[in-house]
C-alpha cells in the first residue's frame, strides 16, 4: 500500500486543479471592477459580502447541527465555494435590478 491512496491513483492532482479552477475563476468574477464602480457598487459590494458570510456561517451551523460523517465532510468541501457563490449571485442580481429601475 505504499504510495497508494484507496480509490485514487498516485499523481491524480485532477480534484485540486479543478478547486484551484473554481477559486480563481470565482475570485476573478467576485472582485472584478464594474464599468462605472462608484460609492454605490462599493456599498452593494460591502453589503453583498457581509450577507454572504452571514448566510455561510448560518448554513455551517446547521450542517455542523445536523449532518454526520462523511456527509458533514461533503458539506465543508461545497462549503468553501458558498462565500463567494452568494456574493456574486446577490452582487449581481442587485445591480441588474438598479439597472432595471433606471430604464
Amino acid at each position: 500500500m505504499v504510495g497508494k491512496q484507496i480509490g485514487r491513483a498516485v499523481g491524480d492532482y485532477s480534484d485540486e486543479i479543478i478547486s484551484v479552477g473554481i477559486f480563481i475563476g470565482l475570485l476573478l468574477i467576485s472582485f472584478s471592477r464594474e464599468k462605472d464602480e462608484d460609492e454605490y457598487i462599493s456599498k452593494i459590494r460591502l453589503e453583498s459580502l457581509q450577507l454572504a458570510v452571514l448566510v455561510n456561517y448560518i448554513l455551517l451551523i446547521l450542517a455542523t447541527v445536523f449532518i454526520y460523517d462523511m456527509a458533514y465532510f461533503n458539506v465543508m468541501i461545497y462549503n468553501m465555494f458558498t462565500i463567494l457563490l452568494i456574493f456574486i449571485i446577490r452582487f449581481h442580481y442587485l445591480l441588474f435590478r438598479q439597472k432595471r429601475s433606471l430604464t
